[in-house]
């Protein structure tokens, strides 16, 4: 016949070890979702870092973080610059890549050169 008090103790310790490999089954899920997103911010970086040194070794605008954004910076009206860079034009005297920021493209939109 069966010792009830042995039987008891191994029914109790597979309830324990039911829990512990629910816990570890959860815990198992979450280092896998962990990792899998490591993996995506990984391949992320080398992408960006990629594209920004494209970018660099173009000579063009580098975004930035600007209150935690991603902006292009891009310089402010020199005096004596002619209104035909209106627009996002360039012209021959200009530095590669450079651009107009909204301001001046406000100021311009006030002058000859509106569309």
């Amino acid at each position: 016949m069966l010792d009830p008090e042995l039987l008891e103790r191994i029914t109790l310790r597979r309830a324990e070890l039911d829990e512990l490999e629910e816990r570890l089954v959860k815990q198992l899920t979450e280092v896998r979702a962990e990792r899998d997103e490591r993996a995506v911010a990984e391949r992320v970086l080398e992408r960006m870092t990629g594209e920004l040194a494209e970018k660099r070794a173009s000579g063009g605008p580098v975004p930035r973080q600007v209150s935690g954004r991603a902006v292009t910076l891009i310089p402010h009206r020199e005096p004596g610059v002619e209104e035909s860079r209106c627009h996002g034009t360039t012209s021959a005297s200009s530095p590669p890549g450079e651009t107009w920021n909204e301001v001046d493209l406000r100021r311009c939109s006030r002058t000859a050169c509106a569309s």
